[in-house]
This record gives structure tokens, C-alpha cells and sequence, in this order.
């Protein structure tokens, strides 16, 4: 198993692992103009894990300064394994990629949101010494509303 830094090139890639994460197709054009823009910031953090040459997995972690906790946030924007590769350890390597990315960076905390019907992700999150302390609420805004 193998990580690298996503690029420009894994846009296809990337995009067809969150539409089967997220169950729903995205607009390719606006999620390849916003991942582009992403990884011109030096606070957005894009992994892929390969089987050889054949992607498996990718994670993504954002940081940001937040003043509640007086110093540098990382939160797991997403994470996904292809379904023939869970249960192989593909998660734990992205986590602890993350994980090398918050120690680099000095981060105060990691975060993570995972919708409430996931519940194979909140037992990885928890067996992999994230704890659940908040609640999340959400209202959507803009398009799709």
C-alpha cells in the first residue's frame, strides 16, 4: 500500500470516489474548479492510497485558524475506501497519514463529521481514538435547498 499527495491528475479519480461516498453525481465541472483551487492552499490536504497502480482510498483533511480553540484546527473533510478493499487497514493508513499532516502542522485538534447513518465509520473513528464529543447540526443553504 502506498500514499501521495493527490494532484490535478487524480480530478476523475477523486471525483467518482465522493460521488459513490456521497451517493449522488456532482456537477464534474464545479468540483474539479473547486478541488483545483484547494490544492493551491497550503491549508488543504489531499491523500490517495494505491494497491499497486490502482487507486483504493482517499482522505482529505482542511485546517483552519479558530479562535474557540486558540490555535490551528484540522478537520477530516472525507475519507473513502473502495468497498473490495475495506476491512484491509486502507483507512488506518489514510488516518495516520493525517495524523503525520496534524503533528507537521502543530494542530490543537483533529475533527471529524460523519453523518449519522454511517455507523461502520463512527466505530473506525472511535476504535482509532477519535471521540465522539458534539453534535453537528446542519441547514442547508444556496442551490439544492
Amino acid at each position: 500500500m502506498q500514499i501521495r499527495p493527490a494532484t490535478a491528475e487524480d480530478t476523475r479519480t477523486i471525483y467518482g470516489f465522493l460521488c459513490d461516498l456521497e451517493e449522488q453525481l456532482f456537477d464534474f465541472e464545479v468540483f474539479k474548479a473547486i478541488f483545483l483551487k484547494n490544492l493551491q492552499n497550503p491549508d488543504c490536504h489531499y491523500f490517495l492510497a494505491f494497491d499497486g497502480l490502482t487507486p483504493v482510498g482517499y482522505a482529505s483533511l482542511h485546517a483552519q485558524w479558530l479562535l474557540h480553540h486558540c490555535g490551528k484546527v484540522g478537520e477530516i473533510q472525507e475519507m473513502y475506501v473502495v468497498a473490495s478493499h475495506r476491512g484491509r487497514g486502507i483507512g488506518k493508513i489514510l488516518l495516520a497519514q493525517l495524523m503525520e499532516v496534524a503533528e507537521r502542522e502543530q494542530l490543537e485538534v483533529i475533527e471529524v463529521t460523519a453523518n449519522q447513518k454511517r455507523h461502520d465509520t463512527h466505530r473506525f473513528y472511535e476504535a482509532n481514538g477519535l471521540q465522539k464529543t458534539h453534535f453537528k447540526f446542519v441547514k442547508p443553504m444556496g442551490q439544492g435547498r
